[in-house]
């Protein structure tokens, strides 16, 4: 049979749901229906045993989910279940700061090797983690079995970072800098762009008040 394709829609749920569930383990909850995780998360309760079935049965009807199980499953799905070593570039203040969170982070996934083209930051320490200068990024992420690197640097040299990244041997980069970026196939890009996010916020709040004034004319 076709291996079923699943949507980047139903993976990008995967980890809201994991960090709810996380939240219900830490109190003492056992078990959780999709009616609950849906009020919670706000979210239809159909399209989460819609999504949760793509990868098996894990509840009952009648009693819903085992947390703890359902927490090792999606842990499972996501490949958390096994260490996935990061590597981020530019120590500016956001790379500093996913830096320090790093040591908040319960998932096996962690920032392992910072770099910065800056060679005036090259051995500063930033929670633990020596600053790396570029030149060796390519012997750092083989060294360290390195397959996700983080982009924090200015938008105009984003690609570069990425290329050199792609060249190493990384699958995946997140990439915070506001440019679209280009990767050779088999290589996964996703972007946070907060100046997208804030612009369509404002687009949302205009809305709210048209509709204010909508309703003071009845």
């Amino acid at each position: 049979m076709k291996p079923i394709k699943i949507s980047e829609a139903v993976v990008r749920r995967l980890p809201i749901y994991l960090r709810f569930l996380n939240e219900l383990s830490l109190s003492g909850i056992q078990t959780v229906s999709s009616q609950d995780l849906g009020e919670k998360l706000d979210l239809n309760p159909a399209q989460i045993r819609k999504d949760l079935a793509y990868f098996g049965e894990f509840g009952r009807k009648g009693v819903g989910y085992n947390v703890d199980y359902l927490i090792e499953k999606i842990r499972q799905i996501l490949k958390l279940d096994k260490t996935m070593n990061v590597a981020l570039v530019g120590t500016g203040n956001l790379g500093r700061a996913l830096c320090n969170y790093n040591m908040y982070i319960k998932d096996n996934m962690k920032i392992v090797a910072v770099f910065d083209a800056d060679k005036g930051k090259a051995g500063t320490t930033i929670n633990h983690l020596v600053v790396q200068p570029m030149s060796e990024l390519s012997t750092s992420v083989r060294k360290l079995d390195i397959s996700v690197g983080i982009i924090t640097v200015p938008a105009g040299e984003a690609q570069n970072v990425a290329d050199q990244f792609v060249a190493a041997g990384i699958r995946g980069i997140l990439n915070f800098a506001p440019v679209v970026l280009k990767a050779t196939a088999g290589v996964r890009i996703h972007n946070a762009d907060f100046t997208a996010e804030l612009l369509s916020l404002a687009y949302y709040m205009d809305e709210n008040d048209e509709a204010e004034e909508g309703d003071g004319e009845r």
